[in-house]
C-alpha cells in the first residue's frame, strides 16, 4: 500500500467543518484517517509532507479552462496546462471545447481525457453544446454524457436562439447535467475586448455594454422557469464569468425563486477594473472583459453572500505573438491557473474579509459540486486523496516567465500575491512541491 501523510498543518474543511490542526493520512489515493496532530506517528514507510505553519485543505477545483488541446498546442497543451494547475494548487479542471476540432463527439472527448496526454491534475470536460459550437444543431448530449461530460457549453459563444437553448436545457436537465453559458448578446456586443465606459471612450474603442451580458441570463432565466413549470424538468443553467451587477442582480432573484441557477466567477473580475488596460495592454483584454468599480464591487459582493457559487479562472493561454498586436486584433484571455488562490486571498479574504474556509468552499467544494463531483472538494475519509497545502500569510510576487504554462499572458506579472503553494497531492501522489 501507498501512504502519504501530511502532518503539522491546520486542516480547514469547510464541508466537514473543520479548521483545526489535524494530520492526514492518505492511503491508495483516498482519504484513509484525519486525527489529532501525532496520531499517526507509528505509520512505517509512509511519504511525509511536512505542513507546519501551513493550511491543509481540499484540492482546489477548477470547471472553466482552455487547455488548447487537440489543435491549439502553440499556445498550450495538456500536459502543460495541467501542470500550471498543480502549480496553483488546483486539483481538479475541467476543460472547455473550443479546441480544433471542436469537442462536440465522445470520440475526442476520451481522447482529452487519455492518460496519454499526460495529466498532472485530474481532468473532466464539458463538450459543445452545438456541433462544432456553430449555435445550429445540438451534440449528442447522451452518447458524450456516457463518454464522461461534465456539462455541455459553447463557452466563448453564446447559444443565441432562444429555441434551441431551451430544448439543450431540458435535455441537458434529464441527464442532470449544467448548461454552462457564455452569456454575451452578441447581436449588440462586439469583439473589442473593453467595457463601454470612459476608458473605452479615452482609447477610441467601441466598448461592451452590460447589456450585452444581462440580456442572455436575464433570457435563459426566463427558460429554465419556462422548462420547470412547462416540463416538471429541473434544468441547470450555470453562468459563466460573470462580470456585470445587472447580471448579478437577476441571478440573485432566481436563485431566491428557487430555480437552479448557479454561476462563476473570474479573479480578473474580482482583482480588476478596465481602468487596468492603461494604454492598450492586450495582457488586459478579455471577454467578459474588464468592467468598472461599480460592477468589480458588484461582484466581491456577489462573492461575499454566496450569489457566486464559485471561482473559475478562465485560463486562456495564447502565444507571445498573439497577444503582441494591436488592441482590436489581439485574441481575448489571460492565463489564471498559478494566480487564482494567490488573487483570491488578497483580494478576497484580506482585503474584503471573506472567511479563510469561505473562499477554500468557493475554490474547492462549490464548484465539484455544480459538476457532480461527489468524491472532490472533501477532506473526509474514502474521498480523493486530493490536498492543497499552502502557506496562508505569505506574500509573493508571481513571474510569469517561471510559470509551468506554456504561455505568459498575464496582466499580473509582478503583481503581489497572498498565500504560497507548498505542495499539490492528487491521488496521494505529490504533483507539486514548492
Amino acid at each position: 500500500m501507498s501512504d502519504l501523510l501530511v502532518h503539522g498543518g491546520r486542516l480547514v474543511d469547510p464541508v466537514n467543518g473543520v479548521h483545526e490542526p489535524r494530520d492526514l493520512l492518505l492511503r491508495d489515493g483516498v482519504v484513509a484517517a484525519v486525527d489529532q496532530p501525532g496520531a499517526f506517528a507509528e505509520v512505517d514507510g509512509a511519504e511525509m509532507i511536512d505542513a507546519t505553519g501551513c493550511i491543509v485543505a481540499p484540492g482546489l477545483v477548477d470547471i472553466h479552462v482552455h487547455l488548447r488541446e487537440p489543435g491549439q498546442t502553440h499556445k498550450e497543451t495538456i500536459a502543460t496546462g495541467t501542470a500550471a494547475a498543480a502549480a496553483g494548487g488546483f486539483t481538479t479542471v475541467v476543460a472547455m471545447p473550443n479546441t480544433v476540432p471542436v469537442n462536440d463527439r465522445p470520440s475526442t472527448l476520451r481522447w482529452m481525457l487519455a492518460p496519454e496526454r499526460h495529466l498532472r491534475v485530474r481532468l473532466f470536460a464539458m463538450p459543445a453544446v452545438t456541433i462544432g459550437s456553430m449555435g445550429e444543431d445540438l451534440s449528442d448530449f447522451e452518447a458524450l454524457a456516457g463518454a464522461g461530460a461534465v456539462g455541455f457549453t459553447d463557452d466563448g459563444k453564446p447559444v443565441l436562439d432562444s429555441d434551441l437553448m431551451r430544448e439543450a436545457l431540458l435535455r441537458a436537465g434529464r441527464l442532470g447535467l449544467p448548461i454552462s453559458q457564455h452569456a454575451e448578446d452578441t447581436r449588440i456586443s462586439n469583439s473589442s475586448g473593453i467595457n463601454a465606459g470612459p476608458v473605452a471612450f479615452r482609447l477610441g474603442l467601441r466598448g461592451m455594454t452590460v447589456e450585452a451580458e444581462a440580456r442572455i441570463v436575464e433570457r435563459d432565466i426566463r427558460l429554465v422557469r419556462g422548462i420547470e413549470n412547462t416540463e416538471g424538468v429541473r434544468a441547470h443553467l450555470h453562468v459563466q464569468h460573470v462580470s456585470t451587477a445587472r447580471a448579478l442582480k437577476a441571478i440573485r432573484a432566481a436563485k431566491a425563486e428557487g430555480l437552479q441557477i448557479t454561476c462563476e466567477a473570474a479573479p480578473h473580475h474580482f482583482a480588476l477594473t478596465d481602468e487596468a488596460i492603461g494604454e492598450f495592454d492586450t495582457h488586459c483584454k478579455m471577454n467578459p472583459p474588464l468592467r468598472s468599480e461599480a460592477d468589480r464591487e458588484a461582484v466581491i459582493a456577489g462573492l461575499l453572500d454566496g450569489t457566486v457559487d464559485c471561482i473559475a479562472t478562465d485560463h486562456a493561454p495564447h502565444a507571445r505573438h498573439e497577444k503582441e498586436v494591436e488592441f482590436e486584433r489581439a485574441p481575448n484571455g489571460i492565463t489564471g491557473l498559478e494566480t487564482a488562490l494567490g488573487l483570491a486571498l488578497k483580494v478576497l479574504h484580506q482585503e474584503h474579509g471573506m472567511p479563510l474556509s469561505q473562499v477554500i468552499a468557493r475554490m474547492s467544494a462549490a464548484p465539484a459540486r455544480l459538476v457532480g463531483l461527489r468524491s472532490a472538494g472533501s477532506l473526509g475519509v474514502g474521498q480523493w486523496g486530493d490536498v492543497v497545502v499552502f502557506d496562508a500569510g505569505a506574500s509573493w510576487k508571481f513571474d510569469a516567465k517561471a510559470s509551468r504554462s506554456k504561455s505568459k499572458n498575464t496582466p499580473f506579472d509582478g503583481a503581489a500575491m497572498l498565500g504560497k503553494i507548498r505542495a499539490t497531492v492528487v491521488a496521494g501522489e505529490v504533483v507539486f512541491r514548492e
